[in-house]
């Protein structure tokens, strides 16, 4: 891969607890497991793609791409799978997105990646409104080790990690209904009729 490629990172390893404790990226949605929709939308915009399990890995890797788990046990949220994606990702920038999000914007990669070249911040983040959005994001491969620290100290918080390093946060304000995520069997149900 060159110097500027991109590594897809969709991350599936949580514990949907809201959704009683399913695997959310297995759910089906318009005929097909959420996390298809998901993959489909985001492979045009990268080189690879990695799916970060902490469950049903075969079932994951019916899909075509590698499927990588948590190194840190317990379910330790969106950071964990962050760096287990900097740690296997080829490409020199990581872009990760949920696996509930099937509305991803296919522009979500060039959009962040024309911030983040345009900068000197190593992450940039979507945004809409007031609302960032950030499990949608594109980093750098080489905040990897400020992960592992950050981490390792015990913290969890997405925010707080950003915020150390000086995220830059990128306006889809045109495109607010693309980061609409299934929570619950409820929004699973309301969203399934196609609009």
């Amino acid at each position: 891969m060159s110097a500027t490629s991109v590594t897809g990172v969709v991350l599936a390893g949580g514990q949907g607890s809201r959704m009683g404790g399913v695997d959310k990226g297995l759910q089906v949605f318009r005929g097909r497991p959420m996390v298809a929709h998901v993959i489909e939308r985001l492979a045009p915009q990268v080189d690879e793609v990695l799916v970060n399990a902490n469950r049903n890995p075969d079932e994951y890797s019916r899909f075509g791409h590698r499927v990588i788990a948590d190194e840190i046990p317990g379910f330790a949220g969106p950071l964990a799978g962050f760096e287990r994606g900097l740690a296997h990702a080829s490409g020199q920038l990581v872009v990760t997105v949920p696996c509930d999000s099937p509305f991803l914007p296919a522009d979500l990669v060039s959009r962040l990646r024309r911030a983040l070249e345009g900068g000197s911040a190593p992450i940039a983040v979507a945004k809409t409104g007031d609302q960032a959005h950030p499990v949608f994001c594109l980093m750098r491969r080489d905040v990897h080790a400020s992960l592992e620290k950050f981490l390792a100290a015990g913290d969890r918080k997405i925010d707080r990690w950003y915020a150390s390093l000086g995220a830059i946060e990128v306006a889809f304000d045109d495109e607010p209904d693309a980061f609409r995520n299934i929570n619950t069997r409820e929004e699973l149900s309301q969203l399934e009729p196609r609009s």
